[in-house]
């Protein structure tokens, strides 16, 4: 046996629909575009949300609304998620990177009061809600605001 001579299994393979091959292969003359009309030429090639003429969806809805290009979100994090920080840890952007609570651009972090805490750990973020801030002092931590501007 040789590199030459491998087939795959019989049926394991459909052959090749061979249009355009004349009338005794069934797909000849036409070669399954139909009689005439636009789909039938050579080049055709449709427009994506083409509708044959009407008028199509993406026009005939109106438009509504407006993004904000500008616009800046904060990224949450809880503090249950600072729980997995050693004790005495300080946690800023990049300790959060590095453990996968944050990911892709940041405008500014906000630190949340959901869960407990029961680290002491010096958090730098953005904002603070005020629960949040209330348990990280109360586990002997501080909370210190940074200003952040994006990153990446």
């Amino acid at each position: 046996m040789e590199l030459s001579n491998l087939k795959p299994k019989k049926g394991a393979r459909h052959a090749k629909k061979r249009v355009g091959r004349g009338p005794g292969s069934g797909h000849g003359k036409t070669a399954g575009r139909g009689e005439k009309g636009q789909k039938s030429r050579s080049g055709f090639s449709r427009m994506r949300g083409f509708e044959g003429g009407q008028m199509p969806l993406h026009r005939r809805l109106p438009k509504r609304g407006f993004t904000n290009i500008f616009k800046k979100e904060n990224v949450i994090v809880k503090v249950s998620d600072l729980e997995r920080f050693d004790n005495g840890v300080t946690v800023d952007e990049g300790a959060l990177r590095k453990a996968g609570l944050i990911k892709g651009r940041v405008h500014a972090i906000k630190i949340l009061g959901n869960g407990k805490l029961s680290k002491k750990l010096t958090v730098h973020a953005a904002k603070f809600s005020e629960a949040a801030r209330k348990q990280i002092e109360a586990a002997g931590g501080s909370c210190q605001v940074t200003t952040q501007e994006t990153s990446e």
